[in-house]
């Protein structure tokens, strides 16, 4: 196998690393609470965040959840409906800065994530946590195919969480009454994401499927560190969110 090869397959793994880490430490355990995990393990998914992603934890939940105080109405940082599909899904790293940079925002929708010391000396800076990570990758798989390891891992990372907000209020099927879209094809890159409107009918569930024939790989390894002891589910009886009344 070619060295471009490895670092093609490599670069996708780490993506695919990044989106497991995001929904199960950032959206499922810190932005909805459907689940805690242990001390270790969230170090580790706390490391693993700085260096895959760069993202301040604290910042991505408050975005996510004005999303839902606002999904698909005015105020809603990423919706496809407003902003238009393209834009979501190809310049939505941008929508989200656009929010993450607003102090206000952060402080109302993510105040019981206040900064510790460990954000001020490290995890609040992103660029040395995406230095080491590609350093990682340069170690493991030599200069040049590690920057192109890395690469690809960026491309695709944002590409695929920028589909979950583009194409979950886009495309697809939707068995719940709101605005988001299942796409299961999308739910099994994403670890589950794709499954939007699931998502949206029932968002302190740590599970996406909620119908047969659905996967959810996300789920697959919560229930994983459920067995080990590393992991509480919050309520595993699925609790739908009641529509607004019109």
């Amino acid at each position: 196998m070619t060295s471009v090869a490895i670092a093609v397959m490599a670069g996708l793994a780490v993506a695919q690393l990044a989106t497991l880490v995001t929904t199960v430490y950032l959206h499922r355990t810190l932005a909805h609470r459907a689940l805690t995990l242990s001390p270790k393990l969230m170090w580790l998914l706390r490391i693993l965040t700085w260096t895959t992603t760069g993202i301040r934890p604290r910042q991505w939940v408050a975005v996510h959840r004005k999303h839902h105080a606002f999904t698909d109405v005015e105020g809603d940082p990423h919706s496809p409906l407003l902003e238009g599909f393209a834009m979501v899904q190809f310049a939505n790293v941008a929508l989200y800065r656009r929010v993450a940079a607003d102090k206000a925002v952060v402080r109302r929708y993510a105040k019981d994530l206040p900064t510790d010391r460990w954000d001020r000396l490290f995890f609040d800076h992103a660029i040395p946590g995406l230095a080491i990570g590609i350093a990682v990758m340069v170690f493991f798989l030599g200069f040049w195919p590690g920057l192109l390891a890395a690469g690809i891992h960026t491309v695709t990372y944002l590409l695929l969480n920028a589909a979950v907000n583009a194409v979950g209020h886009y495309f697809g099927i939707q068995p719940q009454s709101n605005t988001a879209h299942n796409s299961q094809l999308l739910a099994l890159v994403t670890m589950g994401e794709g499954l939007h409107n699931n998502h949206h009918a029932a968002p302190t569930s740590a599970r996406f499927s909620l119908h047969r024939g659905e996967f959810d790989p996300g789920w697959w390894v919560v229930r994983m560190l459920e067995r080990l002891r590393w992991a509480k589910v919050r309520h595993h009886e699925v609790k739908l969110k009641q529509p607004a009344a019109a």
